[in-house]
């Protein structure tokens, strides 16, 4: 599922597929902005971690999920 995070004072956005159920990335972004943890903290499909401070979430924008990849570009 492709998430785009909006930061405050960042000119441009975060753009991560990730791994995770659009549920669960909901739920992970409602404890952050409710101060229940400082960062918000996401998983991309390769396994890297995004960490974004929460008090500088702008918004947090959940997409379709992604459809399987065929062909040779599918790496």
């Amino acid at each position: 599922m492709e998430v785009k995070i909006g930061v405050q004072h960042a000119p441009r956005e975060i753009v991560l597929e990730s791994g995770q159920s659009s549920e669960e990335v909901e739920r992970v972004v409602a404890e952050a902005l409710a101060g229940k943890s400082q960062l918000l903290s996401l998983v991309d499909e390769h396994g890297r971690k995004v960490l974004v401070p929460a008090d500088r979430l702008a918004y947090v924008e959940l997409g379709e999920p992604a459809p399987r990849k065929v062909g040779f570009g599918a790496l």
